[in-house]
């Protein structure tokens, strides 16, 4: 209703001192919402950098955590940006990303978008990456300009540096959370560590170790527990092997020794239960947590990959 409506349709407003009264107040309210803190806008690229992310600012008081990809979409190998995407980024203050190369959708945009944008790279500094040529996955090299794995996350020991590197840059450009982002930090990675602990020492003792995964994002996990990959289904995810392929791998399968082929739950698995089936092997899924629930608990992570482990266990016993 507008002013002039509702100072008409109540008698009692006709009395300056009411009217004055009542626009002071008004203009109170007003103020108030203007000067309402906006929330601190951090934006994450992936399913695992938003979860990593919201576990390192539980309790950090107006800042709020987004994804900017949908939760289900996976390794975004051959995303491309939407006008929905360009609005989202235009509207952060901080971008989380996932770093080698995992991102080479965003291009320039996230600069044209926002040039205010502080980006941060969650893989900057981490020693000891896997090169996807030693691994003869040179074709994925086609979606990661640095052709260096980027799959860090699927392997609890790397996931545990990638989130004290998210907790540094936020303690950096946010320093009045420092205290709750390297806190929440220690106690993630610590228990990041320890669960790679439970993966190195399981692992040894399994009697079976060589394994086939449907691409490379379990080579860090496999090198952090002991496995070793024979073959992978898919050189390039998301393409399926065209059937003189297939027999090539089925051979390396055999020839290689593999005893199991896990397949992803983000990806079709016909062709890898094709393959296990011709190669007489098992085959099973493991989730790499590439995506997963959009308001997944802040524990999704540990339990997906005790799982995982459970599953190792199972198979490769």
């Amino acid at each position: 209703m507008k002013f002039g409506t509702l100072y008409a349709t109540l008698p009692v407003m006709k009395h300056p001192l009411l009217l004055c009264l009542l626009f002071l107040f008004s203009t109170q309210l007003l103020g108030q919402e203007a000067s309402r803190p906006v929330p601190l806008q951090i934006l994450c690229t992936t399913f695992p950098m938003h979860l990593f992310t919201r576990m390192i600012a539980e309790g950090r008081s107006g800042v709020e955590v987004r994804c900017m990809l949908p939760a289900n979409t996976g390794c975004p190998h051959d995303y491309a940006l939407t006008p929905e995407d360009m609005r989202t980024l235009s509207q952060a203050n901080i971008l989380i990303t996932n770093g080698l190369g995992m991102e080479n959708f965003l291009g320039a945009a996230a600069r044209q978008a926002n040039p205010k944008l502080k980006i941060v790279d969650s893989s900057q500094g981490i020693k000891n990456l896997i090169t996807l040529h030693e691994e003869d996955h040179a074709a994925d090299a086609h979606h990661h300009d640095s052709a260096m794995n980027p799959h860090l996350f699927s392997s609890p020991r790397q996931a545990a540096q990638v989130v004290r590197n998210i907790a540094q840059a936020l303690s950096e450009l946010d320093p009045d959370g420092a205290t709750v982002y390297k806190a929440n930090a220690k106690k993630v990675a610590a228990r990041f560590e320890s669960l790679a602990e439970e993966f190195a020492k399981s692992c040894a003792a399994l009697p079976k170790k060589k394994i086939v995964i449907e691409h490379a994002v379990f080579d860090y996990l496999a090198r952090d527990a002991g496995l070793d990959i024979v073959a992978v289904v898919e050189e390039e995810p998301g393409q399926e092997p065209a059937a003189s392929e297939m027999l090539k791998i089925i051979a390396t399968i055999k020839k290689g020794g593999a005893t199991a082929l896990f397949t992803e739950p983000q990806y079709p698995a016909k062709v890898g239960e094709t393959i296990a089936r011709e190669a007489k092997i098992p085959t099973a899924s493991l989730d790499p947590v590439a995506s997963g629930p959009k308001n997944a608990p802040l524990d999704y992570y540990e339990k997906a990959m005790r799982a995982n482990l459970a599953v190792l266990q199972k198979f490769l016993k």
